[in-house]
């Protein structure tokens, strides 16, 4: 996988995790789980075999030590993914700005 880490986000970004504060289950919604999805599958294009992804929506997975030195832990990876209930997830278009040099972003339709 070639990708850097702002191509990443700027995948992950768009993909609606909107939550349901009413929902009575975890993850609240369906959609949710799509970006836990993406991530375990990422997890394992890089080798990271253990990636998962459990029924509440969280992804887990060990990245081992690189090194040869004894007694070196392993790292957990453990995300939970999805934003707030108060605004919507859907079309996001995220914005790149370049050599910002201060002073007001145009959001929305506003700045084309």
């Amino acid at each position: 996988m070639t990708d850097t880490v702002l191509d990443r986000f700027l995948r992950y970004v768009v993909i609606d995790t909107q939550s349901d504060a009413a929902s009575p289950i975890q993850p609240s919604t369906e959609k949710q789980m799509n970006l836990g999805r993406l991530l375990v599958e990422e997890l394992h294009a890089i080798g990271i075999a253990d990636a998962e992804l459990d029924a509440h929506g969280y992804v887990y997975a060990t990245v081992p030590a690189n090194t040869d030195k004894p007694d070196v832990p392993v790292i957990c990876f453990c995300a939970h993914m999805d934003t707030a209930p108060d605004f919507s997830g859907t079309d996001v278009r995220p914005k790149i700005i370049r050599n910002y040099a201060g002073g007001d972003i145009a959001l929305g339709n506003s700045g084309r």
